[in-house]
């Protein structure tokens, strides 16, 4: 069997090998060359699996060690018998805590308590829900919108248009596909007050750059449309500017290379279903106080300082993300 694996997932390097031929690439380095003889390819976003990608192939099986799958054609993989899994949820606390920071680093910006403001929390999946618990916890005012959950659950969700009405904060936590594809636009972003605060952790093209004209709202950006060919104009005016590294916490990128090491496993019938990297601490999940956090959050994840360096350098967008010192998660 023959592995194409993205060098840049860490700790994968040694696990495959006692079970098959595995080679390391670049993740703009995956051609139909050079997948054509590969059973399975372990990727990351930067990889864009389609039929230009595939057709002729012999993969069988694709696994993305990232929560997303926009980057993969769905159908076609279908179609062609190759079967797809994502690692979902791998890296929630990580966001969770880049939000955090971001929400700490902007109560001090504007000089508020959690009290006094109302979170709008868009897409209440894996990390929403974090999100959610945390920061209800911290005191905010939370305002919830995910028609998906909302239609088969019926939790009291709202619209879309009633949280950009209500919230002060609006933070994005979706995936990426036809229906989300500039969930922010040009003419609803017009619903959000004067002064009001937009987060993007989910995907760059959930909001449209033309929206984000609006220079009387507060920007914190972690992804951006056209990656990694980012707007100036956008990021000059983004109090939080960080080069798509939200999730990457050193427990995140763990889980996510185990999430892809036991799927391949599972569908090759390796002896590998249960594996996990032992580099990385486990941490206990805690519910920790707003104070603390405050506290804390700049020694594990100081937005401000990335958000210079990028500023400074963006068109060293893709190095600062592959190069970036993987933070340690600690509640």
């Amino acid at each position: 069997m023959r592995v194409l694996a993205d060098k840049a997932i860490p700790f994968l390097q040694g696990v495959l090998e006692p079970f098959a031929e595995v080679e390391y690439i670049d993740g703009n380095d995956f051609t139909r060359k050079a997948v054509e003889s590969a059973d399975a390819l372990i990727i990351r976003t930067r990889t864009r699996c389609d039929k230009s990608l595939l057709e002729g192939s012999q993969v069988q099986f694709i696994a993305t060690a990232t929560i997303g799958f926009d980057h993969i054609d769905l159908d076609y993989c279908r179609r062609h018998n190759i079967a797809v899994a994502t690692s979902a949820g791998c890296n929630a606390r990580g966001v969770l805590q880049w939000v955090a920071a971001a929400l700490a680093l902007l109560a001090k910006h504007e000089n508020f308590s959690p009290e006094e403001r109302t979170l709008g929390i868009v897409g209440v999946g894996n990390v929403g829900r974090l999100v959610k618990e945390y920061a209800e916890h911290w005191g905010f005012h939370t305002i919830c919108s995910d028609p998906p959950r909302e239609e088969q659950e019926h939790l009291g969700f709202v619209s879309l248009e009633e949280v950009l009405r209500s919230a002060d904060i609006v933070t994005l936590h979706t995936p990426l596909d036809h229906s989300t594809h500039h969930l922010i636009n040009s003419e609803n972003i017009s619903l959000l007050h004067s002064s009001a605060t937009l987060i993007n952790a989910s995907r760059g093209e959930c909001v449209a750059t033309d929206a984000t004209r609006r220079n009387d709202l507060t920007y914190i950006t972690d992804v951006w449309e056209n990656e990694p060919n980012i707007d100036s104009d956008y990021l000059a005016k983004s109090l939080v500017a960080t080069p798509h590294i939200a999730g990457y916490s050193a427990q995140g990128k763990a889980n996510a290379t185990a999430l892809a090491v036991q799927a391949l496993a599972r569908h090759f019938n390796l002896p590998l279903t249960e594996w996990q990297a032992t580099e990385v601490k486990n941490v206990t999940p805690k519910l920790i106080s707003w104070e603390e956090m405050c506290a804390t959050i700049g020694d594990y994840c100081d937005l401000a300082t990335e958000s210079e360096t990028l500023r400074c350098h963006p068109n060293q967008f893709e190095h600062l993300r592959n190069n970036y010192h993987y933070r340690e998660e600690y509640f």
